[in-house]
């Protein structure tokens, strides 16, 4: 018997596997492997899912209206362009099936999130990679690589899993040497760890033409991961396109209501930003002074470069650090199998995983 075949390139892609949670016969994870937010969620949101858990037999809201106008009013921007998704993730890859196909190319730095190389193939799309310089997105390496098949150019910035990013006026120069049909998508997921006066989400260029879409995502700062909520700005004929290509329900209540809750909940925002603020330069002082190599980050994470040398490599210090309960994420899948990128945790967790490291360092062995 002959079974159902999928269209072409989809047995191509390699299902994305995100960060480990687990490990057999340890009680205590330290889980550092998915840039979850240190501190958790904001009580107030926690306590928002509670309040409607009996509704939940109702539909949610499917245009996400007081979430939206939220959002709107805080940034000065149009709600009614404005699309929600189940995360991020959601809105980038219909962003893909809406506008690319068979024999059209799907743009992204050589080392940018591994989704969009999925969303890509997804829609039999193709995906191409762009040079990168210093781990960092170069825009005459993207402009280079754009070709008359050239649909959607991602731009991850700040960059999973570098840590780098863009200024303003690099990624204004971006857009302005793309062909216009090419849809610039700014995917800014960490916007809100960003403390540099040169850097922006990339609002201004949606607003400046008809080719440029914003993601955001509630996965990170406000560590909703496990509820999928994030969001999209983009030009009125874009958000007409995502609205008709989304679920009409896409969003679950839970979701709508915790991530209104902690939107609003500025106060601890700004705790969990000051509590960044403070680790990621500590951790990163420390790892380098154990002699390894360590990226300059703007995000909620490191990515650290080990030795080649066997048993000082990355692969024997993730085993290791698994060994004592501590996981991180490797980076073969990314192109970087020299390095592990570690998520800023609590205080106690950053503490215990430079005191791993300089143990593995020294000589330690896995257990």
């Amino acid at each position: 018997m002959t079974a159902p075949a999928p269209r072409p390139g989809i047995m191509d892609i390699r299902p994305y596997v995100g960060g480990e949670s687990a490990i057999e016969g340890v009680s205590r994870i330290i889980k550092l492997s998915s840039n979850e937010g240190a501190l958790g969620p904001s009580p107030k949101a926690v306590e928002a899912m509670r309040a409607m858990a009996g509704e939940i037999h109702r539909y949610p809201d499917g245009g996400a209206e007081e979430l939206r106008q939220a959002i709107a009013e805080r940034y000065g921007l149009d709600a009614s362009r404005i699309v929600c998704g189940a995360g991020s993730d959601e809105l980038l890859g219909i962003l893909c099936r809406a506008y690319a196909g068979p024999g059209d190319e799907v743009l992204y730095s050589a080392h940018g999130f591994l989704m969009y190389a999925i969303a890509a193939k997804a829609c039999g799309a193709t995906p191409v990679t762009a040079p990168e310089v210093e781990l960092t997105a170069h825009v005459d390496n993207l402009l280079a690589a754009v070709t008359p098949r050239t649909k959607i150019l991602f731009l991850a910035n700040p960059n999973n899993p570098t840590g780098t990013y863009l200024p303003a006026s690099d990624v204004a120069r971006l857009r302005a040497g793309l062909p216009e049909h090419v849809l610039l998508v700014i995917d800014a997921a960490y916007t809100e760890f960003v403390s540099r006066n040169d850097y922006t989400s990339g609002i201004e260029l949606v607003e400046a033409g008809n080719n440029t879409v914003v993601c955001r995502t509630f996965s990170k700062m406000y560590a909703l991961g496990g509820l999928r909520l994030g969001w999209a700005y983009g030009p009125e004929n874009v958000a007409g396109v995502l609205n008709r290509v989304r679920n009409p329900f896409n969003v679950g209540s839970a979701a709508l209501a915790a991530g209104l809750a902690a939107f609003n909940d500025t106060a601890y925002a700004e705790l969990c930003k000051a509590h960044n603020d403070y680790w990621l330069p500590w951790i990163a002082e420390r790892i380098t002074a154990l002699g390894l190599a360590v990226v300059p980050s703007v995000c909620n994470f490191i990515l650290v470069r080990f030795p080649t040398e066997a048993g000082k490599d990355a692969a024997s210090a993730d085993k290791f650090l698994r060994s004592k309960g501590v996981i991180v994420r490797a980076m073969g899948a990314y192109g970087l199998g020299d390095c592990l990128r570690i998520t800023i945790g609590t205080g106690e967790e950053n503490t215990i995983v430079v005191e791993t490291l300089a143990a593995f360092l020294s000589g330690g062995k896995a257990a």
